[in-house]
């Protein structure tokens, strides 16, 4: 239906209907073929909750912080239809933690554009070059949280933002996205996310040209499963699980996290520290999807108090954390440095010896006889008594100590770093090879 008049009668008709008579009126209409049942189905505001409709006003970012099930994808991916209709956008971001997420999820799952968008304007989509385009010409382009460089030097005046708390390099790729959406009158952003305790999303909330919605589950439950109704009631309802994923509460940290944010003490300058090390939690690989390499610069002084001084993690080859890590213990006239045995055997020790162009440095690797979160215990114990001081802020590391959980799928290789350091300095953990 592309009469404008007649649209407008018929949604000013079945938004006064009651909602099981409109629902029985368009199944009937869609048996007959009737072109104005396909059209009504494709009208939004029709069946949307008003949570799920763009405020209004004139904000920069829409933060639809939801619970699991609510409809965020549904209300992204519609938000971004409207303004391809009604002609504000020609050239769209579209953003989440990997490149299968962005397919799966934002551009082919049921809710996705490729099946929000009526046939009379769907895009086609091409998915060896990452877009989506729509008979107008307006371009959609996929880019993942894993390359955040992607994004440097493009422009566009939408983007969508998908599950922005669980992306790889949050921080990075939101800024380098910032920098890009500048083009046309009015710039907009959609960031649709269950909420997880990091920094950035804080940050968003307390902005002024941010407009927050927030939803819970249950504002769904006639579209959802009885049966997963039921159990999110009888397994989360009362716990910290429940209150960020299904009445999507921004936490301070993770449930089970072992670190609390108001146990991360600071300091401007560190005291004179009698140790120094510098700790590495090497990834296997060096592609664009690898863990990265935890590196962390940590001291102690006479009374064994902790000091946290760099972290100088990031996703790089072998080759470079090794010379960085070199570089560190340089700068900081450190006592050695500490890599994990397990993570690549006495490989640690080979790297760093051919970065050194054979130089001798004290190097020890540590064996990890025991899980994560057993290893973390102690270390997050001096936190809790205010043994261990942050010169400065570390937003990554924190983070993901107040986030990681045991079973997370993410690897928390700047905690890992971390706890060895402070192991080494504090807790005296069984060394099991020297190099000199």
């Amino acid at each position: 239906m592309t009469d404008p008049i007649a649209r407008a009668r018929l949604m000013e008709a079945l938004s006064a209907m009651p909602e099981d008579r409109r629902r029985r009126l368009l199944a009937e209409m869609a048996d007959l073929r009737g072109k104005a049942a396909v059209a009504a189905l494709h009208m939004w505001p029709l069946w949307a909750r008003d949570s799920q409709i763009a405020p209004p006003g004139d904000w920069a970012v829409w933060l639809l912080m939801a619970g699991r099930g609510f409809g965020k994808t549904r209300t992204g991916a519609e938000w971004v239809r409207a303004r391809v209709e009604s002609g504000t956008s020609g050239r769209i971001a579209l953003v989440a933690r990997t490149p299968a997420d962005i397919r799966d999820v934002m551009i082919e799952g049921d809710s996705g554009l490729m099946n929000v968008c009526p046939p009379w304007n769907r895009p086609r989509y091409e998915p060896s070059k990452k877009h989506l385009t729509w008979p107008d010409g307006t371009v959609a382009i996929a880019y993942s949280s894993h390359e955040p460089d992607q994004l440097r030097g493009q422009q566009f005046n939408t983007a969508w933002c998908d599950e922005l708390a669980s992306w790889e390099y949050p921080r990075e790729t939101w800024d380098t996205l910032a920098f890009g959406l500048r083009a046309g009158a009015s710039p907009q952003c959609v960031v649709t996310t269950t909420p997880r305790p990091i920094e950035l999303l804080r940050e968003l909330v307390d902005q002024e040209d941010v407009h927050v919605t927030r939803g819970s589950t249950y504002e769904n439950r006639r579209f959802l499963a009885p049966s997963f109704i039921r159990q999110i009631q009888r397994r989360y309802e009362g716990t910290d699980v429940g209150r960020q994923e299904i009445y999507a509460e921004l936490l301070e940290e993770a449930q089970d996290a072992l670190w609390r944010r108001d146990w991360i003490a600071r300091v401007e300058t560190p005291p004179d520290l009698n140790r120094i090390v510098v700790a590495i939690d090497p990834a296997m690989s060096s592609r664009p999807d690898s863990d990265e390499t935890g590196i962390i610069v940590a001291g102690a002084d006479e009374d064994l108090r902790g000091y946290v001084l760099e972290d100088a993690s990031g996703r790089m080859s072998p080759d470079e954390w090794a010379r960085r890590a070199i570089s560190l213990y340089d700068r900081y006239s450190a006592s050695r440095i500490i890599g994990e045995r397990n993570n690549g055997g006495d490989l640690v020790g080979s790297v760093l010896k051919t970065a050194s162009g054979g130089r001798s440095l004290p190097i020890r690797l540590v064996n990890a006889s025991v899980g994560k979160y057993a290893r973390a215990e102690p270390v997050a114990a001096l936190y809790q008594q205010g043994r261990v001081f942050h010169a400065g802020s570390f937003p990554k590391l924190e983070d993901q100590l107040c986030t990681w959980e045991p079973g997370a799928s993410t690897s928390p290789d700047r905690m890992d770093a971390l706890v060895w350091a402070l192991s080494d300095l504090i807790t005296d953990r069984r060394i099991t090879k020297i190099w000199v």
